[in-house]
């Protein structure tokens, strides 16, 4: 397979997963850290290899090393693997999904980003997602009429701090997550709650539902829940590890123990809450962005860079919902008849949203 992203959580688990069924590595693509994707070649023996830019290249001990975004296209295109795993983090994941799908091969998608700006323009049927949410959801799937899709959510850095102190939260606190560790991004996402907004936009165009939503479960056992004509509802709950979600993408079938099942008795009890807006101000266009879902190429591009200037302090955290909004509102006209348009229309914003306050 091609695996985007190896030194991510999500590439290193993919990997983990690629040992534990003995599969082939074709190609192997990294940003900078390149002390840990040295090692990943030496195990796995890829035959490309692609990086972030020249410099890291030169710390490459391969012989078939390529960078930029142009490189990660050409290692797509040289490749026989038919599998790409595209864990690569923003909206530079996009052009390699495309590209992925343009050379017939199937992607297993963690880079949310390429649904959540260019879902119209791209053929679901090559998509298998990798999230714990989207993969419960499909696991729930039943030959019955479903009337309403939801999705499960932390809450985020913030979700038990006193409303008068998030205003004033550094970038570490921001970074410290109640239940796991995960990439700087989308720790970020999760806090804000945007990450979960991208969910709900990645679950219309996979699923092709109306009625979706999403509540906070403070545990993180249940991933996703659908309601039944019928008026039953079902649950998937398992421990919280995306090698479960990532073996189904790769292998489509699974048959043997990849986590420990969970122990109801020792959870003893769960704890569902509203997402209020309050709390998470983003969550205020839920309803209006769903009914207009290409939107979502403004809220990601406005998000990403509000995040950096956060992360360089020009900015406190909840200007990052707030300079979003404030994107929202002045391109909410915005409707894409191209693959153009998205790129467009992500320069537009990056320029809006650098300049103001």
């Amino acid at each position: 397979m091609i695996i985007l992203g190896s030194t991510g959580s999500i590439g290193v688990n993919a990997l983990n997963i690629a040992r534990k069924f003995d599969l082939g590595i074709d190609v192997l693509v990294a940003g900078n850290n390149t002390d840990l994707l040295n090692r990943q070649i030496e195990e796995f023996k890829p035959r490309f290899v692609a990086v972030a830019n020249k410099e890291a290249a030169k710390k490459i001990k391969h012989e078939n090393v390529y960078y930029s975004n142009e490189g990660i296209k050409e290692t797509i295109q040289k490749s026989d693997s038919d599998l790409v795993v595209n864990s690569l983090v923003g909206f530079a994941g996009l052009e390699p999904t495309i590209e992925s799908i343009k050379c017939g091969k199937r992607v297993a998608l963690a880079n949310k980003e390429s649904l959540v700006v260019a879902g119209s323009f791209i053929d679901m049927e090559k998509i298998t997602p990798i999230d714990s949410e989207h993969f419960g959801l499909w696991y729930l799937l039943q030959d019955k009429t479903i009337e309403k899709m939801t999705i499960t959510a932390s809450g985020g850095s913030f979700r038990d701090t006193p409303l008068k102190m998030i205003e004033k939260a550094t970038v570490k606190e921001a970074l410290s997550h109640p239940n796991w560790s995960m990439g700087k991004k989308i720790t970020i996402d999760s806090a804000t709650m945007t990450n979960k907004l991208f969910e709900l936009l990645e679950a219309k165009w996979l699923f092709g539902i109306n009625d979706l939503d999403a509540i906070i479960e403070t545990k993180s056992i249940i991933h996703a829940l659908i309601d039944f004509k019928d008026g039953s509802t079902t649950a998937h709950i398992a421990n919280a590890d995306m090698q479960l979600p990532i073996a189904y993408a790769i292998l489509k079938k699974v048959e043997e123990r990849i986590l420990k099942p969970v122990d109801l008795v020792e959870i003893g009890e769960l704890e569902f809450r509203k997402i209020d807006p309050v709390r998470y101000p983003i969550w205020e266009i839920k309803e209006e962005i769903l009914k207009k879902p290409y939107l979502g190429a403004v809220i990601n591009a406005a998000n990403e860079v509000a995040i950096s200037q956060f992360f360089e302090d020009k900015i406190n955290f909840l200007d990052i919902s707030k300079k979003t909004l404030k994107a929202y509102k002045k391109f909410e006209d915005f409707k894409p008849s191209s693959l153009e348009d998205i790129f467009r229309i992500d320069r537009l914003v990056r320029e809006f949203v650098g300049k103001t306050n």
